[in-house]
């Protein structure tokens, strides 16, 4: 299992999350769901199976309506490093909502098996936390934006693509999405995410996910026409921004050069080898296809070293505060 630093969590439902400005966490109950794919969620939405997750809404001080940005964490679900961004955020005047995709779900980590729930069902809890902030007085329902860390960053690219698709009145979606070292394995055939403004980054060390095919990814939005934009850090490993020292992780399960794996407008995957589409693809196959493929590994490292966290930080908020204003 992983070691101590890298296995600190925090709980959302041991009482108010208080930051280190004093500012304390409203629990948010979110209604979500948990489709088996994106072809169900997207062809077939009422098989989906309801669930809820926990969100901690952190406010500014002062009098709202406030923007807004909901933090998803990856594979070793919440940690000290996701709360610590609702401590800048607050500060600077923007909302922060730190979902738990984990917590009622009966999942502790995803590191060694990712297929627990699907990848689809952690883009469908950014959609739902945001359905969730709009119906808030105290919320700009115009300047919702998700930040994905790693596995979260996947869910919330993945989400900006799906607004469009599942609710075409709401074609703008997220006003913003920041993917930090996101895994984009599987990315829409046409990722367009209309008005959202989108920004990857990633460290040029990172051994979970590949730089080359986030790049891509972001180009690919480019030529749709969206605003996205790719940043490469160097000397750089994954979750660079958790300011604990670097260690490997033994049990990770990764496979970052397989090949994409491509999602069609209704959700089906358009399989690897024989370039059909097939909705009898599911997610568990094209895992299972990846980790078996010759580039499945386990074990990869996680941390920060020197001002990597500070610099991370910095591009964050230089991000959040030009998008929501």
């Amino acid at each position: 299992m992983p070691t101590s630093s890298s296995s600190a969590t925090v709980s959302l439902t041991d009482g108010p999350v208080v930051l280190g400005n004093g500012i304390a966490g409203e629990m948010l109950p979110i209604p979500t769901a948990d489709p088996t794919g994106f072809h169900q969620a997207i062809s077939a939405p009422d098989a989906m199976r309801a669930t809820e997750i926990l969100g901690s809404l952190f406010l500014p001080r002062g009098k709202g309506p406030w923007p807004v940005v909901i933090v998803v964490p990856g594979s070793l679900g919440v940690a000290p490093s996701h709360v610590a961004k609702a401590d800048l955020l607050t500060e600077a005047g923007i909302a922060c909502c730190v979902v738990d995709p984990f917590g009622t779900r009966g999942v502790t980590s995803t590191v060694a098996n990712q297929a627990q729930y699907s990848f689809a069902a952690s883009a469908w809890d950014v959609l739902a936390t945001a359905a969730a902030l709009v119906r808030r007085d105290d919320i700009d329902n115009a300047r919702i934006g998700a930040q994905g860390h790693s596995r979260g960053g996947s869910a919330v690219l993945s989400a900006a693509c799906l607004t469009p698709l599942v609710d075409p009145e709401r074609a703008s979606g997220l006003a913003a999405v920041y993917a930090a070292y996101p895994w984009s394995g599987f990315q829409f055939l046409r990722p367009d995410v209309g008005g959202t403004v989108v920004r990857s980054v990633i460290g040029d060390l990172d051994e979970w996910c590949l730089p080359l095919q986030v790049q891509a990814h972001m180009h690919a939005m480019t030529l749709c026409g969206c605003d996205a934009s790719f940043r490469l850090f160097p000397n750089t490993h994954h979750s660079f921004d958790r300011d604990t020292p670097v260690e490997l992780v033994p049990d990770a399960s990764v496979s970052p050069g397989s090949p994409t794996i491509y999602i069609s407008d209704d959700g089906a995957f358009v399989h690897p080898v024989t370039g059909k589409t097939d909705p009898g693809f599911t997610e568990r196959d094209a895992m299972i296809y990846q980790v078996k493929s010759p580039y499945g590994r386990r074990g990869a490292r996680i941390g920060t070293a020197g001002d990597q966290a500070i610099a991370f930080h910095e591009d964050m908020m230089a991000f959040w505060t030009a998008a929501l204003g």
